[in-house]
């Protein structure tokens, strides 16, 4: 794909998440696209993501709506000033709530495709309801309300390293 993710603009000292950071070697570095108007990753997860034998451990599940969806809320808060996603200063988003449901064990071993719709932006909050699918199933529903980070935060990381 050589279209940029939405992770792909966050600027150096905002990309260090865990989740989603090009810059985090030991994180999941998912990678969030529009498609249409629903958002799409994919993520192999690797046999050391298990929960039990031939299942993917909930947590990581739950941390890929998490970064998916804060990462569409930044693409969602961009397309409602009608502004590319390198427009300065960057808009970052975090997690004021995460919900997520289980709806049946994921499989271990296919691919994972993280999907995302926005349901509300207004004003600094962004309201994203998600699901990952296996095989065209839907195993995980969930719901991100991110809230844009102050830009006070914003300098201040940028004036400290990212650190």
């Amino acid at each position: 794909m050589t279209e940029k993710a939405f992770q792909d603009y966050y600027p150096d000292h905002l990309s260090h998440c865990y989740g989603c950071g090009r810059l985090n070697d030991l994180g999941h570095q998912i990678k969030s696209y529009w498609d249409g108007e629903e958002s799409v990753a994919h993520f192999q997860p690797e046999p050391h993501h298990t929960a039990i034998p031939g299942y993917v451990y909930g947590g990581l599940l739950a941390s890929l709506i998490d970064c998916h969806g804060t990462g569409t809320a930044a693409a969602a808060g961009y397309r409602a000033e009608n502004s590319e996603m390198d427009t300065e200063p960057p808009l970052r988003y975090l997690t004021a709530s995460l919900h997520v449901d289980y709806l049946k064990p994921t499989p271990l071993g296919p691919v994972l495709e993280i999907r995302g719709k926005v349901k509300e932006v207004k004003g600094r909050k962004v309201v994203i309801e998600e699901w990952i699918q296996v095989n065209d199933e839907i195993t995980v529903r969930g719901e991100v309300v991110a809230v844009q980070v102050p830009d006070s935060l914003v300098l201040e990381l940028l004036e400290n390293g990212g650190e």
